[in-house]
C-alpha cells in the first residue's frame, strides 16, 4: 500500500548557485497508478471500459507551482490520457493516494473543440499569479495560448491568442517589462522561435539560421542585458540570442555557441541567481551550469537505480513563490513509480529579480 505524503531526506549534489547541498524531503510516493478526480464512478468505469482512460500512460512532463498547488501537463505520448492540465495540492491530511483534478476544470477540456483546452504543454506561472498554458491544438485547431487568474479562483480562464500554424508547441518563458510582457516559444525541431507580446496580442516567428530549438530558458529579470538559451537538439548544443534583439522586432536572430549539455535535453529551468537546469531524455540524472561562470556543467542531481530508454524521462520540476524548488521524479520500471520532492534552496524563478531573495 502506498503511504503519500511520508518524509525522507534525500542528499542533492552539485548545487551551483542555489545552494551547496539541500536536504530533499519527499511528500509523496505512489506504487499505484495515479488516478484522477472524477465526476462519478460511473463515468470512470466507462472511460476505462472505452479506452479514454488508460491510467498506466499518465506522465507529467511540465509543472508550475503556485501558492498551495502545484499544476502539470501530461505528456500524451500514447491515447488514455483525457485531460493534460491537471493539479495536485501540495499537502494532503489524507491517507489514501493523492489524485490529479482536472484544471481549471473538466469542462474546459475537449480534443477537437478549438474553444477548449486540448493538449497542454509548458506551463510559467508570472509575477501577478496567472498560469499560461501553451495548448498544442489538434489536427482541426491550431495551437493557442491560455492564461488563468490563480489568485481569482481560477474563473477567469482566457483564451488569449490563437497561433496561424498547427502542432509542434514545446515549452515557454515570459519577459515582463515596463513595455509589456512578452512570451518567447520553442517549438519542436524548427529553425525558429515564436514572440507573442500579451498587449499588443500579436506573435511572429523569428528565424535562428542553421539551429533547431528544442528547450529555452531566459536569464534573471535584473540582468541589465538579458539573454534567451535555446538547445539545439541532435547536436546538444546550447545557444544564446540577446532578448533585446528579439523585443524591437527582428525576424532574424543568430544564436551563438555557448557549449555543449551532455544528452539530449527536453526541460530547462533558470533561477534567479543565474543558474539554468537541464533534464535529459533516457538519463537518470540532471545537470547545472552557472551561466555567471564559463560553461562548466555541474551534476545537479543522479539517481543511480533509474533505468531509462532512450525515449523516456524521470523528471520535471519547478521553483515556487517561496524559495522552494519542486521536483518529480517518474521510474518506469521500479517502485514506487511517482515520486515528489522538494527543497528549501533560497531562490526563486527567473521571473523574480535576484534582490528579492533572501541570503
Amino acid at each position: 500500500m502506498t503511504t503519500p505524503f511520508l518524509v525522507a531526506s534525500i542528499f542533492l549534489l552539485g548545487l551551483s548557485s542555489l545552494t551547496t547541498a539541500a536536504n530533499f524531503t519527499q511528500v509523496f510516493e505512489s506504487n499505484e497508478i495515479i488516478d484522477f478526480e472524477w465526476p462519478s464512478e460511473e463515468i470512470k468505469s466507462q472511460v476505462l471500459e472505452d479506452g479514454t482512460f488508460k491510467p498506466e500512460h499518465m506522465y507529467p512532463i511540465f509543472m508550475a507551482v503556485y501558492g498551495t498547488r502545484i499544476f502539470f501537463s501530461l505528456y500524451k505520448i500514447r491515447p488514455g490520457t483525457p485531460v493534460t492540465l491537471v493539479s495536485l495540492p501540495t499537502s494532503n491530511a489524507s491517507s489514501a493516494p493523492p489524485k490529479l483534478t482536472p484544471f481549471p476544470s473538466w469542462d474546459m477540456h475537449k480534443t477537437g473543440d478549438c474553444n477548449k483546452i486540448e493538449e497542454a504543454k509548458g506551463l510559467e506561472v508570472d509575477s501577478v499569479g496567472r498560469l499560461w498554458v501553451l495548448d498544442e491544438g489538434s489536427y482541426n485547431c491550431n495551437c493557442k495560448i491560455w492564461t488563468i487568474d490563480l489568485i481569482k479562483n481560477d474563473h477567469h480562464t482566457k483564451l488569449i491568442h490563437r497561433f496561424s500554424f498547427l502542432h509542434s508547441l514545446h515549452d515557454l518563458v515570459l519577459d515582463e517589462t515596463p513595455n509589456g510582457t512578452f512570451a518567447y516559444i520553442a517549438r519542436r525541431y524548427d529553425f525558429n522561435i515564436v514572440v507573442f507580446s500579451l498587449e499588443r496580442n500579436q506573435s511572429w516567428i523569428v528565424d535562428t539560421p542553421g539551429k533547431r530549438v528544442n528547450s529555452i530558458a531566459l536569464s534573471p529579470k535584473n540582468q541589465e542585458a538579458r539573454t534567451l538559451y535555446l538547445y539545439e537538439p541532435f547536436s546538444k548544443e546550447l545557444n544564446s540570442i540577446s532578448v533585446a534583439e528579439v523585443r524591437k522586432g527582428t525576424r532574424t536572430a543568430n544564436p551563438k555557441a555557448i557549449g555543449n549539455w551532455s544528452a539530449e535535453t527536453y526541460r530547462m529551468l533558470m533561477d534567479n541567481r543565474g543558474t539554468i537546469y537541464a533534464t535529459f531524455w533516457g538519463r537518470n540524472f540532471i545537470n547545472s551550469w552557472n551561466t555567471s561562470q564559463p560553461f562548466e556543467v555541474q551534476r545537479f542531481y543522479e539517481d543511480a537505480g533509474l533505468e531509462l530508454d532512450f525515449d523516456q524521462f524521470a523528471f520535471t520540476f519547478a521553483l515556487d513563490q517561496s524559495e522552494t524548488l519542486w521536483m518529480t521524479v517518474l521510474d518506469w520500471n521500479r517502485q514506487p513509480k511517482y515520486r515528489l520532492l522538494k527543497a528549501a534552496v533560497g531562490a526563486k524563478s527567473y521571473i523574480f529579480e535576484a534582490s528579492q531573495v533572501s541570503e
